[in-house]
């Protein structure tokens, strides 16, 4: 045998085992049991972590081989990381100003839509030990936790506060409402200005206070395609199953859209 035909001999089980490697080995897209993946990425405010939850799982049931991926953050923090370059394939924001920032810097594509409305209440832990009756002079001296004023939840009650003529001393702003919430879940704050709708996750823990003219400061959610979606029509029918009859009732059941 010469050289050249036992070089062709050598490769010839090499390139058998490149032909039978899988795409995923090769570089390709990964499969599970033979089905491609498609990854769908959702921008949201921390408010919708419930709902959204449970939507993207009936959005990957109704399309197999899709799976949904969530980054909740502030909604000021994800317009932040969509001006960075972070990819999405929807973004939905707990306020129209920050919606209105992210369309003006040119990242969204399209126009954003309204989807559904949030409003305050005051929370505080399980018996209520501070004595907390609402947003009002029983709050002098204990500690409140708000959130910052960048993020709608913070715009919001500084807006309510001063609508109702009550100035707020928080120990604390946060980032997101989920991190108010937990705080005072966890007795690390006598009280909190959350949504309705994180009060309702955590009914067992805390204790509700509904503050009077809550409806004044009401945030208005928006949602839309960002310019820098990988997979912008799987985004638009994301979009589409939130608006539509099943997506407006599980938000409904949240105790959005009051």
């Amino acid at each position: 045998m010469n050289n050249r035909r036992r070089l062709a001999a050598a490769a010839l089980p090499l390139l058998l085992l490149a032909a039978c490697a899988s795409p995923a080995q090769n570089g390709g897209t990964s499969t599970t049991s033979g089905t491609a993946q498609t990854q769908v990425v959702v921008f949201a405010a921390a408010s919708l972590n419930t709902t959204f939850d449970q939507l993207g799982k009936t959005f990957e049931s109704q399309h197999p081989g899709v799976t949904v991926k969530f980054s909740y953050d502030g909604s000021a923090a994800l317009v932040d990381q969509l001006t960075a370059g972070a990819p999405a394939d929807v973004f939905a924001s707990a306020d129209q100003a920050n919606m209105t920032k992210a369309t003006s810097a040119g990242l969204m594509s399209g126009t954003p839509e309204q989807f559904t409305t949030n409003i305050l209440t005051l929370i505080v832990p399980k018996g209520n030990p501070a004595k907390i009756t609402g947003l009002d002079s029983s709050l002098d001296g204990k500690k409140l936790v708000i959130c910052a004023p960048n993020v709608p939840c913070g715009s919001a009650a500084v807006k309510l506060a001063g609508l109702l003529g009550v100035t707020l001393h928080p120990v604390s702003e946060e980032t997101k409402v989920t991190d108010v919430r937990t705080k005072v879940e966890t007795g690390q704050a006598d009280a909190g200005i959350v949504y309705v709708t994180d009060a309702k996750v955590s009914h067992d823990l805390v204790e509700t206070i509904p503050i009077k003219g809550a409806d004044k400061a009401t945030n208005i959610y928006m949602i839309g395609v960002p310019k820098s979606a990988p997979q912008a029509d799987l985004g638009a029918q994301f979009i589409e199953l939130v608006k539509g009859s099943e997506g407006q009732q599980v938000l409904k059941a949240a105790g959005f859209g009051q």
